[in-house]
């Protein structure tokens, strides 16, 4: 099972559509998917047509439980969704409260790793979508996880929340004791506006090879992949956007499947809200 943790300590940079266009492409290629949301704004949540604030489990429980001591089946707070390989571990509003209830509580950066680990055998990829906050949810995930992408927005003040990211990762690695290899995807690129290539080109500069060599497009079948609840490459298989995300997949490491000609597609089931 791989897990990836989709983080950078700025909003607005493409978390939420890297984690749904990625999740999308991999159960088109046969793989079992769980999305994670652990941002208490709930995006990737609503993007499938559950609600943040509604009652019920949701990864939020997870915490409450190792805060109280029990032990709770991660399998009870993964729901499906509208796509037959994609499932997803929702978020709730309550995750907002979390530093301030129990992140001074020993143990609590290990919680997702630990549930994680009693699923290896239920998904083939993982896939976290962080907030773009240093917290609780956020070194969960990165302790969590086994490779990290850093989408940043091809704009000057993006390049700062990346930088955070970046001290971040080195203050959880220490802790971790072994190296999360990581990749900085440009993200919203606009190669019309000197602005963007000129962002472009400082990344380039100054992170090298730890930069994707390529970059995902300002594309608007994003937005209409967002409001049908949709990852673009079922909405748009051959729009910008759903070829930049394929060869950001084939980049990525991972024994993950492959599209062979001829694979069926996942069907499309009706949408089910968090019980």
């Amino acid at each position: 099972m791989n897990i990836w943790a989709i983080a950078n300590q700025k909003g607005g940079v493409g978390k939420t559509t890297t984690s749904v266009s990625l999740a999308g492409l991999l159960a088109q290629r046969g793989a079992r998917v769980l999305l994670i949301d652990l941002d208490p704004h709930g995006s990737l949540t609503a993007y499938f047509g559950m609600e943040p604030e509604a009652p019920g489990a949701s990864v939020y429980s997870l915490f409450q439980a190792a805060a109280e001591g029990r032990v709770l089946n991660p399998l009870r707070v993964i729901h499906p969704t509208a796509f037959e390989q994609i499932s997803l571990m929702p978020a709730a509003t309550a995750l907002a409260t979390l530093d301030r209830q129990l992140g001074r509580q020993d143990g609590m950066g290990l919680v997702l790793h630990r549930a994680l680990a009693t699923l290896d055998d239920q998904f083939d990829a993982v896939i976290i979508d962080c907030p773009p906050i240093l917290g609780v949810t956020l070194v969960n995930a990165l302790a969590a996880a086994d490779f990290l992408l850093m989408p940043v927005q091809t704009e000057f003040l993006a390049l700062k929340g990346l930088e955070r990211m970046l001290k971040t990762l080195t203050m959880v690695q220490r802790s971790r004791k072994t190296r999360l290899d990581y990749l900085i995807v440009p993200t919203l690129f606009d190669q019309r506006t000197r602005a963007s290539r000129d962002a472009l080109q400082v990344l380039r500069d100054q992170y090298f090879d730890q930069v994707w060599a390529e970059v995902i497009p300002i594309d608007t079948l994003f937005r209409e992949a967002s409001r049908m609840g949709k990852p673009i490459s079922w909405l748009a298989p051959d729009s910008r956007g759903s070829h930049a995300y394929a060869a950001l997949l084939n980049r990525l490491p991972g024994l993950l499947p492959r599209h062979k000609p001829g694979l069926v597609v996942p069907t499309v089931r009706a949408a089910q809200g968090v019980s």
